[in-house]
């Protein structure tokens, strides 16, 4: 009984010992911030310091950005004013691979999420928080 008290013991040590060795190694945290400045990017993070462009790592969740798409829609019906044929009511059809621009940019006051990178010499903006 006394061995079996003495291996739980060491096994909670162990356990015990282990955990703040992780929590001492600060793996990452999540952060929230606010964006101060677009050009040059800054972001006060949790009321304890702003972090300049320099320190931070965007994610094209938080950039504008161009992708191709395949489309396949029409235009709603529209028509002139003056009455002749050629203004008649018509709509156009808009097909292929086309070239659209995502404007997912960062502004002023936007609230984002931020991962600290292991040491906090560097932090990525994972994505803006959404509030509903």
């Amino acid at each position: 009984m006394n061995l079996l008290l003495n291996s739980n013991d060491l096994y909670n040590s162990i356990k015990v010992a282990a955990i703040k060795a992780v929590e001492a190694s600060h793996p990452c945290d999540f952060l929230f911030g606010k964006v101060t400045s677009i050009s040059p990017l800054k972001v006060y993070v949790e009321q304890k310091m702003t972090l300049s462009s320099a320190q931070l790592v965007l994610t094209r969740n938080v950039t504008d950005y161009k992708v191709d798409v395949t489309i396949d829609w029409g235009t709603e019906a529209t028509s002139g004013g003056s009455g002749e044929s050629s203004f008649a009511s018509h709509n156009h059809n808009i097909e292929g691979k086309k070239e659209l621009t995502i404007h997912n940019g960062l502004k002023v006051d936007d609230e984002v999420i931020l991962l600290k990178k292991k040491g906090g010499q560097k932090y990525l903006i994972l994505d803006k928080v959404v509030t509903t």
